[in-house]
C-alpha cells in the first residue's frame, strides 16, 4: 500500500536534494593525488584518501613523504599540498546565494602549500578567508599565493648545506595577501616574497626568492593537464584507525 501521495513524494525528493546540495556546498574534493594522503576526522578516526574523496570542516589532511595532493573546494578554490604537509580545515562554509555566510578558516600545521583562492573572501566579507600559520595569519584580496612553515620543520637552503632562517615564508603569484600578527600587518603583491620570524616580529619583505617552490612529479602534472589522476579510479577510502 502506498502511504505517500504524489505531493508528499515531491516534497521529500526536494528536501533530500536540498540536504545533498548543502552538504556538497561545504566540501573539498581530492582532484589530484600522487602518493599517500590521509585525513584525521573530528571523531579521531584516520582515513586514507583517494581521488574523489571529500573533506569537510574539522578535518586535518596529511601528505606523506614524496606525496602531493590537490584539493578543490566548492567555491572554486584550489590547494596543492607539498610532501609531509599537515593542514587543518577549521571551517568551510559556502552557499552560492548567501555570501554573508561565507567562511574559510584553516591552519597550516607544518610544511607548505600553494593556493588559488575561490569565491570565499572575494564576495561578501573580505575577511571570511584566513590561513593561520606558526607566526602569522594570512588574509587574501583575491590571489594565488604560497606559504611554507620553516619554523616547525627546518627548510633546506638552496645550494647550501644549511637551512633557511626559521620562520614562515610567503610568496604571491597573483593578486595580494595581507599578513598579520601581534607586531602589525604587511601587504604583499604579485612577485613579492616575505618572511615572518615569529608572532611578535613584523612581517618583512625579502629581496630575493628564498627558493621554496616545488615541482610535483610528472605523473601529477600530467594528470592536471589531461584531466586524469595519478591515483585514478573510484573513491577508495580506508579507515586505518579509530
Amino acid at each position: 500500500m502506498n502511504v505517500y501521495g504524489p505531493g508528499l513524494k515531491c516534497l521529500i525528493i526536494v528536501a533530500l536534494g536540498l540536504v545533498s546540495g548543502a552538504a556538497i556546498a561545504n566540501t573539498g574534493t581530492v582532484t589530484q593525488l600522487s602518493g599517500t594522503l590521509s585525513v584525521l576526522k573530528a571523531d579521531g578516526s584516520v582515513r586514507i584518501l583517494s581521488q574523489k574523496s571529500e573533506v569537510v570542516g574539522g578535518d586535518t589532511v596529511n601528505t606523506e613523504k614524496n606525496s602531493y595532493a590537490q584539493i578543490k573546494f566548492s567555491d572554486g578554490g584550489l590547494i596543492t599540498l607539498k610532501p609531509n604537509t599537515s593542514l587543518k580545515i577549521q571551517q568551510f562554509e559556502f552557499k552560492q546565494n548567501e555570501p554573508a555566510k561565507d567562511s574559510f578558516i584553516f591552519a597550516l600545521v607544518k610544511c607548505g602549500l600553494r593556493a588559488v583562492t575561490g569565491l570565499v573572501g572575494k564576495r561578501g566579507n573580505k575577511n571570511a578567508y584566513s590561513l593561520d600559520t606558526a607566526t602569522a595569519t594570512i588574509g587574501i584580496r583575491g590571489t594565488s599565493y604560497g606559504a611554507d612553515d620553516c619554523k616547525t620543520t627546518p627548510c633546506p637552503k638552496p645550494d647550501s648545506s644549511g637551512n633557511l632562517e626559521p620562520g614562515v615564508y610567503v610568496s604571491v603569484t597573483d593578486g595580494e595577501i595581507v599578513v598579520t600578527n601581534a607586531a602589525g600587518s604587511q601587504h604583499f603583491l604579485a612577485g613579492q616574497f616575505g618572511a615572518i620570524s615569529d608572532r611578535n616580529s613584523r612581517p618583512r619583505f625579502l629581496s630575493t626568492d628564498p627558493g621554496l617552490q616545488f615541482t610535483p612529479p610528472a605523473s601529477f602534472i600530467l594528470s592536471i593537464v589531461t584531466g586524469t589522476a595519478a591515483n585514478s579510479g573510484k573513491t577508495q577510502e580506508c579507515v586505518v584507525r579509530r
